[in-house]
């Protein structure tokens, strides 16, 4: 332990504080406020999460949609006097948080069943309505979800204006205030009695037209709409898709999408009618790799488009298409910048591996562009699309 020497010359520990404090004490009370408030709104974003995939076009919807997202007020704790018509009496021995000591009372005037107007005061509630790229953007850093690296292309996209340069003539939108003061003072420097500005003190910044290299995107999503995919297990497909998209969205300027459907047979919808087909009979796989190839030959040419491909499925397929659904989904992956198949299957009863898990392993082994990732439930989508997201960083950084 060191020691000091004070102004009388006489040897001292020195003094030391501690702060016992744990990190949220620190901060003032505003602030802790101001955290528990952010706290409580992104609690009701998670649970306000399902109403963003409520539509029926929640995939090509327009851009600037919000979402409406039920806040509770929080109040600073305080005293206050008891209700005239509440019981008394004293609580006996330490109570535990969330413990009910007493059940619920109706309010006055409101018994149980009733419909009349009770005067008992209850919790407040506010509506925030955000932005759902706000709250996208919020949950793309809670997952901590790399952005993609685009693949390069040689295509030239539209033109783009940027500033470059100046001129003496020029649009009043353009002018360059600071360029055109800067100028009037260093003509009045060498002029006697000058006027304050001249037509030749102006200045307007010039536009030039660049090229800019493709940046597009094609998302084609595949889905099985045999008898085993029901409702519970679209939803979930429904969802993945939906925050595939918009981190898809993030990174490119113009995204375009194709949606496939298929039992024995593929077929292509529209948006609305993707999430409401379903089909009987066989599950061939091979049909929706043989349309997903068709789609990309005639509309998505992979050297203008970077193109993705995420295929939902119980994992189910005829044991007689294996070796032409494992052909076409290899000349799939060779063609597109990365493909991801999310089995949805229930988390108890299921076989150890499917058919298509089988078939992806073995293409996973040829290090092709592919992922696979099971789904039971929504907390699993977060995992898959984590699991995705990194193995196409992990790709491009290798590359």
């Amino acid at each position: 332990m060191s020691l000091y020497r004070d102004p009388g010359s006489r040897w001292q520990q020195p003094l030391r504080i501690s702060a016992e404090l744990g990190w949220y004490d620190l901060f003032s009370r505003g602030a802790r406020d101001w955290l528990r408030h952010n706290e409580k709104v992104r609690e009701s974003v998670e649970k306000s999460l399902p109403n963003l995939i409520a539509g029926p076009d929640v995939l090509t919807g327009s851009g600037g949609r919000t979402v409406l997202v039920p806040v509770r007020l929080a109040e600073h704790a305080r005293f206050r006097l008891r209700d005239p018509e509440s019981e008394t009496g004293a609580g006996q021995g330490a109570g535990e948080p969330g413990q009910i000591l007493r059940p619920g009372q109706p309010q006055q005037g409101q018994e149980k069943g009733g419909s009349e107007a009770g005067s008992g005061q209850g919790d407040l509630q506010f509506v925030l309505e955000l932005k759902v790229e706000d709250v996208l953007d919020w949950l793309w850093e809670e997952l901590k979800l790399p952005d993609l690296k685009p693949k390069e292309s040689g295509r030239i996209e539209d033109d783009e204006f940027v500033r470059e340069g100046w001129d003496k003539r020029g649009v009043r939108s353009r002018l360059d205030r600071r360029r055109t003061v800067k100028q009037a003072i260093r003509r009045r420097a060498i002029q006697e009695d000058p006027a304050p500005f001249t037509d030749d003190d102006l200045r307007f910044r010039q536009l030039v037209r660049r090229h800019k290299p493709a940046t597009n995107a094609a998302v084609i999503f595949a889905i099985d709409v045999s008898g085993s995919m029901g409702e519970t297990e679209r939803q979930l497909a429904k969802t993945f898709f939906f925050f595939a998209l918009q981190g898809i969205r993030r990174q490119y300027s113009k995204v375009e999408t194709a949606f496939i459907a298929h039992s024995a047979e593929a077929w292509e919808f529209n948006e609305a009618q993707f999430f409401q087909t379903s089909g009987t009979g066989g599950t061939v796989s091979s049909t929706v790799f043989n349309l997903g190839k068709e789609v990309i030959r005639d509309r998505f040419d992979p050297s203008h488009y970077n193109v993705y491909l995420f295929y939902a499925s119980d994992g189910e397929n005829l044991v007689d298409d294996r070796e032409p659904a494992t052909d076409s989904l290899r000349e799939l992956c060779q063609t597109v910048n990365y493909s991801g198949f999310i089995e949805i299957r229930p988390a108890y009863g299921i076989s150890p591996e499917t058919e298509m898990a089988g078939i992806c392993s073995r293409l996973q082994r040829d290090n092709l562009p592919l992922g696979m990732a099971r789904v039971t439930n929504r907390e699993d989508v977060w995992n898959a699309l984590r699991q995705f997201f990194q193995d196409q960083q992990t790709r491009a950084e290798a590359a």
